[in-house]
Parts: C-alpha cells; structure tokens; sequence
C-alpha cells in the first residue's frame, strides 16, 4: 500500500560551549540571586562562548553540532541536499551562516539558507525541511540551531541577562522508512503586532516584557497544541514526549497544567543551559534522543514560541 512520504530524523547532535556561568556568578555583576532566577525561570546555569577555547560564535557552534549529528549517523556531507540554519545572532551579515557551515563541511551539493524566527527558528527550519521531503525534492536536509546569545544581551539589565545562554543542536531529516514513523502535522503562525515584546534593534541589545510575554505564551501555546492534537484525533495524555521551546519552567508548567499532562513527560533542559532561542528545541530533542526514552511508535510533541512573535507546533511519530 502507498504511504505518505514523511520525514523523519535519523540523527542529531549537539554542542554546548565550555564557559558555564552560574546564578551566584551573575549575583556578582547584577543586583540579583540565585533563588530569585530559580524561582522565577528554572535556570540554575548558562554556557556561553569562549573565544580562548578557539570557538568564537554562531558558525563555529553550528560546525560542531552538525559534525556531531553528521558522526552519529555516518552520513557524509556531500550527500546532503540542504542545509538550513536557525539563527538571529549570524557572525556576519552576508552570507547566511548556513553557507559558511555549508563550505567548513564539506557538503558540496547543499543548498543553504539561514532562518530567522527567533526562539522558533528551529521548528520553523524543521517545517521547512519536512516540506521539501514530503514534496521529494530533497532526500538529505541538515536543520541547525545556533545561537551566540551573550553577543545581544544587556550586562547590566538582571531583567534578561541571566534567562539566555549559548549552544547549537542539530538534525538530520531523510524520508521515513516506517508508514506511520516521522512527522504528521506541522502548524507555524506569527503575530508582528506583538514584535514590542521581545526584539532588539538594529546595532541594539535585547529588551522584553517578560510579564507580558509570558500572558502571550500561555493561551497562545495551549491553542496551537490543541488544534494539532484535534486535527490529528489525539489526546493529550497520549504524547508520550513533550518537546518544548526552554524560556521559562512556569511556561511549561501551565501549559502542562492545562493539558493536564505530568511534568515528568517534558523534555527540560533550561536548568542547564538556560534558553538558547533556534537551539532550545533540537538540544532537548537531542537530549532525548541520547537518553532513548522512546519507542517506535511514540507520539512526541514540539512547540515553541518566539520574537516576532512566532509560534509552532509539531506532531512527531517516532
């Protein structure tokens, strides 16, 4: 019987930068503790790039996640079709940091591209890539988040410095080889009208309402995760794996509230390395992966939510 082409991930990888950064080590630059970003957003830590340990920013992190994933499958570079990068911290203006990954790989026949949807990036970049294996235009497409957040952020403003951090992830998509194995429905929305929120301006430093943006996320979330799960006549309970976007642990737990679905089904890994924006998803993803708490069969659930604002939710079948 003839199945639907679906894309499924035969690989990830990840890197996270060297420099760990602790709640107490921020204490002493801005007037804040580590009880207080505990409380409020689950962080306890933050990697961020180090330019004396030769990895110097979003390219670099990007190269070493990609050859991570690229490892782990030994699937060699030429035999990519594409490579996509979620990012809104490029080294460079021009190229795109997906064509300089593109070059330091090796992978001749690739296109590439950078999207940018902020904390998003990596979902949208994943929705872009499952279309154009659906289609069959692709057979081979590397998605990365990457991101050098410590190059946007406010040193002095406790308000947003201690919630971001540095890292890539990366994945590999192909053509499932199962009938029912890869991703089912994908939805993306934005919402410029909300772009005060959360954004930088040109040459500038990220500014945000946090109170605000949290009174977006919620509701907003909850609706594009229940409209995924009607479309596809699924139940919350049976998601057997919560993917989300890492900003914020009171996020994801009213969210997990409404759903009325356990914690413990959540992918969390903003303790560690706080909220990485395009890299979030894919290193929690990753995480999984590694840990294998899956089984074939699965049901497992992104979503994320970002500056713009842009928000998605995907519906994975392992």
């Amino acid at each position: 019987m003839h199945h639907p082409l679906r894309a499924h991930i035969c690989a990830t990888g990840s890197y996270i930068p060297p420099r760990q950064v602790s709640n107490d080590d921020l204490s002493k630059q801005v007037d804040t503790s580590d009880a207080w970003i505990k409380q409020r957003t689950g962080i306890k830590t933050r990697f961020l790039v180090d330019p004396s340990q030769g990895v110097r920013g979003t390219v670099d992190m990007a190269q070493q996640a990609a050859q991570a994933a690229l490892n782990n499958s030994n699937i060699d570079p030429k035999s990519l079709d594409m490579i996509i990068v979620g990012t809104v911290t490029p080294d460079q203006r021009m190229p795109s940091a997906a064509c300089l990954l593109q070059h330091r790989l090796g992978a001749t026949r690739a296109s590439a591209f950078d999207v940018s949807a902020a904390c998003c990036g990596s979902l949208y970049s994943l929705a872009i890539a499952n279309s154009f294996i659906t289609q069959g235009t692709c057979k081979r497409i590397l998605v990365v988040g990457s991101e050098t957040m410590s190059c946007l952020l406010d040193w002095s403003d406790r308000n947003t410095c201690v919630l971001f951090g540095d890292g890539a992830a990366a994945a590999i998509l192909e053509p499932s080889n199962s009938p029912n194995g890869g991703f089912h429905q994908m939805k993306l929305y934005s919402d410029g009208s909300l772009h005060p929120l959360l954004h930088v301006k040109q040459g500038g430093k990220l500014q945000m309402q946090g109170q605000e943006l949290y009174r977006a996320a919620v509701p907003t979330l909850v609706q594009a995760v229940e409209a995924l799960l009607q479309e596809a006549d699924l139940q919350p309970q049976q998601i057997a794996r919560f993917i989300p976007h890492q900003a914020n642990i009171r996020i994801i737990e009213s969210i997990a509230k409404r759903l009325d679905v356990p914690m413990e089904r959540f992918a969390i890994n903003l303790d560690r390395f706080a909220n990485t924006s395009s890299a979030s998803l894919l290193l929690a993803w990753d995480q999984t992966c590694q840990e294998n708490q899956l089984q074939p069969g699965d049901w497992v659930l992104f979503w994320a939510i970002g500056a713009g604002l842009t928000w998605a939710a995907g519906l994975y079948r392992v």
